[in-house]
């Protein structure tokens, strides 16, 4: 006899609004072996009915969140907890899920060399709730007069381009993005390098021209780090890295992606409308959220820098300099969905298709179609997160809906 927890079990979820080819369809969503399946075989050839049926209420089914840039959460650094690494990790994971995050990028910010030596080897492969899909590292090849919340002291040039990245990384391993300015890698050997071994190249902290990005771009980078932050501002001659959105100096057939933070402090609703507009099919909800997510205000740490969180805000100790974000991302969703007018399809693939797409992932993630992992959220109309699943289980539920999927254990 199958079982909720055993292998072929079939589910299945009715009564629900599932976002597939970019729209929002009444349909029921079928599960297998933790995979979204295609019902018909089952009923004509296979000849089976399900063994557990959930009826949804009308909820939005979508894919899980998946967040490309993420410092850390909940008392947790990424850059800054080295000694706990793996308990770190299995924290924010843990705690991602409430928010409808079913996968992410770890961020390792600009850190002494020893901070990445301790870190990359020892990222869990499997997690207590959100996945890993690989370190982001962002820094510490960056303009230092772009350097934002990244200690000074650490910031690096590329001066022996490709070996002095492995001199300071020590590693690739488990790494998936790396962010650089494209100006202290003239030639974009680097970047060329970083590509061909399947590295998703990032732009930012960069004092980069146009011409910069548009040669990074054609050696193989494909993401911009927080869309405005910590760049040049637009410019009628020279629009720098902001430029990109709209460059005929692209390779056909390349998006270029960007991430954009959409927490109500980073970037104006009307910055957000512009990126909207401009390049929709590379934008990429991400927090950039660091450990004083879910906590209280007072005085906390991004990577070797101490923060005060004040009035909703994270600030350099000290300073007035923004540090990262303390918004959750399904806040972010509801915040870009109301600064833009977008759709409710548009936002939600934001936060999932399109970051999937960029890490070229979007067979497996960020999707409901058939064949991909069944890691999805159930939403309300007001994109509130009311369960979360993870290869086909419940691991977050709210205290509504805990009664109608039987996940209390699991939740």
């Amino acid at each position: 006899m199958a079982t909720d927890r055993g292998e072929d079990v079939l589910i299945q979820f009715t009564n629900c609004r599932l976002i597939r080819n970019h729209q929002l369809i009444k349909d029921d969503l079928w599960i297998r072996n933790g995979r979204i399946i295609n019902p018909e075989p089952v009923f004509f050839d296979e000849k089976e009915l399900a063994h557990k049926r959930y009826d949804c209420n009308n909820a939005i089914i979508a894919a899980g969140y998946i967040d490309l840039q993420i410092n850390g959460g909940y008392g947790v650094d990424f850059s800054y907890d080295t000694e706990t690494v793996e308990d770190g990790i299995n924290k924010v994971a843990n705690g991602l899920i409430q928010n409808g995050v079913t996968s992410f990028c770890p961020t390792i910010v600009t850190s002494p060399k020893e901070t990445y030596r301790s870190v990359l080897p020892r990222i869990p492969k499997t997690t207590k709730g959100a996945g890993v899909l690989g370190v982001h590292l962002e820094g510490p090849f960056i303009n230092i007069k772009k350097k934002g919340a990244h200690p000074e002291n650490c910031i690096k040039e590329l001066d022996n381009g490709f070996q002095g990245l492995m001199d300071v990384y020590g590693t690739l391993e488990n790494v998936k993005i790396v962010t650089l300015a494209p100006e202290i890698d003239s030639t974009a050997q680097v970047i060329k390098q970083l590509t061909d071994q399947g590295i998703t190249v990032a732009l930012g902290h960069s004092m980069g021209s146009l011409k910069d990005g548009e040669v990074a771009v054609q050696n193989g980078a494909t993401l911009i780090t927080h869309l405005f932050n910590a760049m040049l501002p637009f410019h009628h001659r020279d629009p720098g890295l902001v430029g990109l959105l709209a460059s005929d100096a692209i390779p056909e057939g390349q998006t270029v992606y960007f991430g954009i933070i959409a927490d109500g402090v980073h970037t104006h609703p009307a910055a957000l409308r512009i990126a909207h507009r401009t390049h929709p099919e590379g934008l990429c909800l991400v927090t950039d959220a660091i450990s004083a997510l879910g906590l209280e205000e007072g005085i906390h740490h991004i990577g070797q820098l101490k923060l005060e969180v004040k009035d909703a805000k994270a600030f350099v100790a000290g300073t007035d300099t923004l540090c990262g974000s303390i918004a959750p991302m399904d806040e972010c969703v509801r915040i870009f969905r109301k600064a833009t007018g977008c759709s409710t399809i548009y936002a939600i693939e934001a936060a999932t298709l399109h970051p999937a797409k960029c890490l070229k992932m979007e067979k497996t993630k960020g999707t409901l179609d058939f064949d991909s992992d069944a890691d999805f959220i159930l939403l309300d109309d007001d994109l509130n997160v009311l369960s979360t699943w993870i290869g086909g289980q419940c691991v977050f539920c709210t205290d509504e809906t805990k009664s109608i999927f039987n996940c209390s254990n699991a939740c």
